[in-house]
């Protein structure tokens, strides 16, 4: 039984595939990367917008509460 066994030249082919695997490796990784970062900063913008509409929440419900006293006390006067 013969073994393999592994030829030392290599053709400009070979090499060119190489380089445009490695090339493409490295486009997709940088375009990935990019969507990362949007959507991280998507998700930052979020989370602002719905703390202020917590926020917003809070200061309407005092709102109507405080309407709910004035109406009461303008029905109690009555």
């Amino acid at each position: 039984m013969t073994g393999w066994r592994l030829e030392r030249s290599v053709t400009l082919g070979v090499v060119f595939a190489l380089v445009m695997q490695t090339g493409g490796a490295l486009i997709w990784a940088g375009a990935a990367s990019e969507r990362l970062n949007r959507l991280e900063a998507d998700a930052a913008a979020f989370e602002t917008a719905s703390e202020r509409l917590a926020r917003l929440e809070v200061q309407i419900q005092q709102a109507r509460d405080a309407l709910n006293r004035i109406e009461r006390r303008l029905d109690e006067r009555n």
